[in-house]
């Protein structure tokens, strides 16, 4: 197969381009054969990309809004909410959810996904065996991983954090908590990494997800990780908090996480919704400060986060509706130069084989967008696109 007078986002390249602009790429079977420049170079036919990556979904509780109801702008409301509805949560109806988010991931040309999944108490939760078989399941097509999504404070009874940890490592997953203003925090933390370092997982939190400049997670993350050495893999989503915070100790902060190798996932549905005035048009964002971290060398991700439940009753799975609401909530401007915060830094994130920078050699997982230029990359008729997974066009969709 050949692909003519395409883009290729710089940040996407793993090959020397020159001066070139627009390339032609043939596929051979399952990888990319070759990168060319093409003949002419002022007419692009679309934007390559390579097929997207999602670090931070929640497929357990997804499409439940009709049943538990929209929490306008209340996090802890919508956590409430949750907890009670998942005890209704069967195989049946969890596998239903699951694959239906799947399902829309893939045809929208996502690789792969981390998911978190709701870990309250010291048993395995109900969904912990449907993604285990859904893994399998979707092995060859979205390659998957898993998060326990505990409360931080859970952690303070020794046992049940053991549970949990060794729980997580025999099914292969990531060690998670949810922090933010827990009292003893650097304490349950250090907790926290214990058991990591114990049972060797990598780590990934909910931190900070909220406007309260005190909050203090992520700062505390970044310093442990790096008195600890800890060299696993610490992945950090949300921290909202950051933006209100000044421009200091932001900085500061920021210059922590770089310094520790973190990686910051930004969840721009999920935090307008949920974050500043409902009473009023909201001045505040809730996104985290990506364009700073970047300045530090911290190529944020941008992920879907919520789709339909209390905490977003909107959005899919579609990575490239997130991508263009990151765009325009963080002013992230020329668009192009940041889609590599839905592929190569997620995958950095997740640690895939594969970092997701187009090359010879490297597979045939990819997107054709039909935008010709970065100013079409979020536009409903720039957004259609071509999958090609494995070498072969699977659809078109929009």
């Amino acid at each position: 197969m050949r692909l003519e007078a395409l883009r290729i986002p710089v940040r996407l390249r793993g090959f020397a381009a020159g001066d070139a602009q627009l390339f032609d790429v043939t596929l051979a079977d399952d990888k990319v054969g070759s990168i060319v420049a093409s003949a002419q170079q002022q007419h692009a036919r679309g934007t390559l990309l390579s097929a997207l990556v999602e670090a931070h979904a929640h497929i357990d509780k997804n499409y439940t809004v009709q049943d538990v109801g929209a929490a306008q702008g209340n996090l802890f409301a919508a956590i409430d909410r949750m907890n009670k509805h998942r005890d209704s949560w069967t195989g049946e109806s969890l596998r239903l959810r699951m694959e239906r988010a799947l399902h829309d991931a893939w045809q929208s040309g996502t690789r792969a996904l981390r998911t978190h999944l709701d870990w309250v108490q010291p048993e395995p939760p109900a969904a912990l065996p449907v993604f285990e078989a859904l893994r399998e399941e979707w092995r060859g097509r979205v390659e998957l991983q898993f998060v326990s999504l505990t409360p931080l404070d859970l952690f303070a009874d020794l046992a049940t954090g053991e549970r949990i940890a060794r729980e997580v490592k025999r099914a292969g997953g990531v060690l998670g908590a949810f922090v933010y203003r827990n009292e003893g925090i650097v304490h349950k933390l250090g907790r926290v990494f214990d058991l990591a370092q114990l049972h060797g997982l990598g780590l990934d939190f909910h931190v900070d997800e909220g406007l309260d400049a005190e909050a203090s997670g992520l700062r505390s993350i970044a310093q442990l990780v790096r008195a600890r050495n800890f060299r696993n893999g610490v992945a950090c989503g949300h921290a909202c908090s950051l933006s209100v915070q000044g421009d200091g100790i932001a900085n500061e902060t920021l210059a922590l996480c770089a310094g520790a190798g973190i990686h910051l996932v930004a969840l721009p549905t999920t935090n307008l919704y949920l974050q500043g005035a409902w009473d009023r048009t909201p001045v505040q964002r809730g996104i985290t400060r990506i364009r700073e971290a970047a300045a530090w060398g911290l190529r944020a991700s941008l992920a879907t986060d919520n789709v339909q439940d209390a905490f977003y009753p909107y959005g899919s799975y579609d990575l490239l509706e997130t991508f263009g609401l990151g765009v325009q909530m963080a002013h992230l401007a020329p668009a192009s130069d940041w889609l590599d915060a839905v592929t190569v830094s997620p995958a950095k994130t997740l640690g895939l084989a594969w970092n997701g920078r187009i090359a010879p050699g490297c597979p045939a997982d990819l997107l054709v967008l039909a935008a010709t230029d970065e100013h079409e990359l979020i536009g409903p008729r720039g957004r259609q696109r071509t999958v090609i997974r494995g070498g072969r066009v699977l659809e078109k969709t929009q």
